[in-house]
């Protein structure tokens, strides 16, 4: 049997216009295909070629006015509507820390960025979109404003990458690394946690004792890590909704995190999916995918910091969710008392 031919740019362009009313995401997957793949497709066209590097980015965003900012996974996705300002670079991370837009930037994954124009019903809708090195999306900005319309415009004219071909070059996606723990060195893991007066500090144990996070948590006892029911997700933002808690959501990829900082309003489960829908904060989570949570409890200079976290099968941080402190403190009683209320994983979802 003759192997398919890779589809080329016009085939792409075909297909889009075939499923106008298709996610990019889900038109890229049927088409067996990276959406980076399919955006490049439109180059010349509806699409831009830009710079990907953060500040190049980070600089034409600040300049955007209200925007909505959104960073997803594979089973979340978290949406943000506020102004991109003061940001930091660096070498390996950067960051924009604005009460509303919250990113941890990564920068070896910004490996291709595109201005994108999509025609709808309603109006043309303008975005910057940016892609890792598997064609996967990182983040992605959409335009609100006029004044954003405007300054999206001149910088697409004068900073047009000199490559706009319809094609794009990408590398196999990276599986998630499995969990990895060595019980020989449980009450080293747990010695040393006890001892952490930062949550960065985390990693880097984890590191020096060849683990990660979730081998770690499989193996350091109910003090610290103590296994949730699969619904406990659901259940806590339930909670944390219906008592006004103001929490901290963290959701990302390899290249960018985003979070969410303040209290949640209107859960609206649907199907599979747990949404939250306020007017400036929307998550979209798959709650079928989630495999393992974990109520996870760190010592902090100001206080015990709580999170519950969820993974997906593969082993993969879906997100998580922390209490936000009072005056400085990492501690909130009333967020702990939420976590302290999700029953126990049962036996069958264990994994050990």
């Amino acid at each position: 049997m003759a192997e398919a031919q890779p589809l080329t740019p016009a085939d792409i362009r075909d297909a889009y216009r075939e499923n106008p009313k298709t996610r990019e995401r889900d038109l890229a997957n049927k088409l067996g295909i990276s959406e980076a793949a399919l955006v490049a497709a439109h180059c010349g066209d509806l699409v831009t070629r830009i710079d990907p590097h953060p500040d190049t980015i980070m600089g034409l965003a600040c300049r955007l006015g209200e925007v909505m900012a959104l960073t997803r996974n594979e089973s979340c996705v978290h949406e943000k509507v506020g102004v991109y300002d003061n940001y930091h670079t660096g070498g390996h991370a950067a960051m924009v820390l604005t009460e509303e837009i919250d990113l941890r930037i990564f920068l070896a994954h910004w490996k291709h960025a595109f201005l994108v124009e999509k025609h709808t019903e309603e109006q043309m809708r303008r975005s910057v979109q940016v892609f890792d090195a598997a064609g996967d999306a990182v983040h992605k900005i959409f335009l609100r404003t006029t004044e954003g319309h405007d300054v999206w415009e001149v910088f697409r004219k004068t900073n047009a990458h000199a490559d706009q071909s319809q094609e794009i070059d990408t590398k196999p996606r990276q599986a998630p690394e499995a969990p990895k723990a060595d019980a020989a060195n449980a009450d080293i893991l747990r010695k040393e946690w006890a001892r952490m007066t930062d949550t960065h500090q985390f990693m880097r144990l984890t590191s020096k004792l060849k683990m990660n996070r979730l081998g770690a948590y499989r193996i350091a006892g109910p003090e610290f890590a103590r296994a949730l029911s699969v619904d406990a997700v659901s259940r806590a933002l339930a909670d944390v909704a219906a008592l006004g808690v103001p929490v901290m959501i963290f959701t990302g990829n390899r290249g960018c995190i985003q979070i969410h900082t303040g209290p949640i309003e209107t859960l609206r489960p649907m199907g599979p999916w747990q949404n939250v829908m306020d007017p400036r904060f929307n998550l979209h989570l798959r709650g079928d995918h989630i495999a393992e949570v974990w109520a996870v409890k760190k010592p902090t200079k100001r206080g015990l910091a709580t999170s519950i976290e969820a993974f997906d099968a593969d082993g993969a941080l879906i997100l998580q969710i922390f209490g936000v402190g009072k005056e400085g403190q990492d501690y909130r009683q009333d967020w702990a008392d939420i976590v302290s209320r999700m029953p126990n994983a049962t036996e069958r979802e264990v994994v050990s």
